[in-house]
């Protein structure tokens, strides 16, 4: 995504998404997965020869401009079939493990989720290692702040799609006082707030509305958060919780202030200049989404020429400049400001040390396994209703 989907070129903002993206798990999600944990045998996705034929690629909605993929076609001869079918990273996990357990992709080369669900297929053996050699263009332009996350230090079997900041996207002349999380909350907007699906964006910022830091937050006080979640959904004040398609609610005016992502907002705004993203008073959410490769991917091969061919700056300028998200890729803010476009001067694509100062990186629950496994199915349990 969920959001979900290139801001930071200056020093300040590698900074800041330096740390996010080290700790961080992209919008993280809802209910509790078997079987992970244990790394098992990963097989590593070969390059051979030239890239010919077809790719499929499973990507979330809002993150690809209408000329990125006719354009790679045409420069490269290969058919692409982009599929917009990642809503939510645990929706999308169910769809597909049916089809990995039995080491198959359902076609697709490429798939793009969250750091902490990438890191859960890995370690389910779902997700191949790269060849190396095959995606070293991509790599050797890859931001320094985001080569070496936690999760997958070595950069083995991901690489960032795009990243983001998780706040609050309002309507600002139906809401135009919600500034904090908290606000969601009021009376006076029951039934036109939503919040969203993934578990390490919502409950989060739950709990730093109500002063708790997420890296330092005990199991209860996920649980806290949950309970105050539920109350919420239960009296009505919640409308409904939502993978990407908020998006569809905010433009229609079924819902006037959600928990969403920076790039949605920007491109609902395009449509409807009232529709904002407000950087919650508490801080915002700071998240990856990373392109891996499948077990069973039909093609690596073109997929190694896709992303070696958006990670030229031109390229991702391209994509950066319909997105509105931050890019992994370096120099592209240079070439947006060759290019004279207003998204180089965006806050929202390049932000500010400032702007981002008391923003969170996402975090799993603390404690063992079934510590957060508790956590996650009770988050699961308020989400289905």
């Amino acid at each position: 995504m969920n959001g979900a989907r290139g801001w930071m070129r200056s020093l300040a903002a590698m900074a800041v998404l330096a740390a996010a993206v080290l700790l961080a798990a992209c919008g993280g999600g809802g209910g509790g997965i078997e079987g992970g944990g244990d790394t098992g045998d990963v097989s590593t996705a070969a390059a051979e020869g030239k890239a010919t034929g077809s790719l499929t690629i499973s990507n979330w909605p809002f993150y690809i401009d209408n000329n990125t993929v006719p354009d790679f076609e045409k420069d490269t001869g290969l058919s692409v079939k982009y599929i917009e079918d990642v809503n939510d990273n645990t929706e999308f996990f169910g769809k597909m493990q049916p089809l990995l357990d039995k080491g198959e992709s359902g076609g697709r080369s490429i798939i793009v989720v969250t750091d902490w669900m990438a890191k859960k297929m890995h370690d389910l053996g779902y997700v191949q290692n790269f060849d190396q050699e095959a995606v070293k263009p991509a790599m050797d332009n890859l931001v320094p702040s985001l080569q070496s996350p936690s999760f997958d230090p070595n950069r083995d079997f991901s690489l960032p799609w795009q990243s983001g900041m998780t706040g609050l996207v309002v309507n600002k002349a139906q809401a135009p006082d919600v500034k904090s999380i908290n606000d969601l909350f009021d009376p006076k907007y029951k039934g036109q707030v939503e919040m969203l699906t993934e578990m390490r964006d919502t409950v989060p910022l739950v709990m730093k509305a109500d002063g708790i830091d997420p890296a330092d937050a005990t199991k209860q006080d996920w649980l806290d958060a949950i309970d105050k979640i539920k109350q919420a959904a239960d009296d009505g004040q919640i409308r409904r919780f939502t993978g990407n398609n908020y998006t569809n609610d905010l433009a229609n005016g079924d819902a006037v202030a959600v928990i969403g992502w920076s790039g949605d907002a920007v491109q609902l705004q395009a449509d409807d200049p009232d529709i904002q993203f407000v950087m919650p008073t508490e801080g915002c959410m700071l998240w990856s989404d990373n392109m891996l490769i499948p077990v069973g991917a039909p093609n690596p091969t073109a997929a190694y020429e896709w992303m070696n061919y958006v990670y030229d700056p031109k390229n991702q300028a391209q994509i950066t400049e319909y997105n509105s998200y931050f890019s992994p890729v370096d120099g592209v803010k240079e070439v947006l400001e060759q290019q004279n476009s207003d998204v180089a001067d965006s806050p929202l694509v390049f932000p500010t040390e400032e702007y981002t100062k008391d923003c969170s990186t996402q975090v799993d629950p603390p404690g063992s396994p079934e510590d957060v496994s508790e956590v996650e199915q009770a988050f699961q349990a308020v989400v289905t209703g």
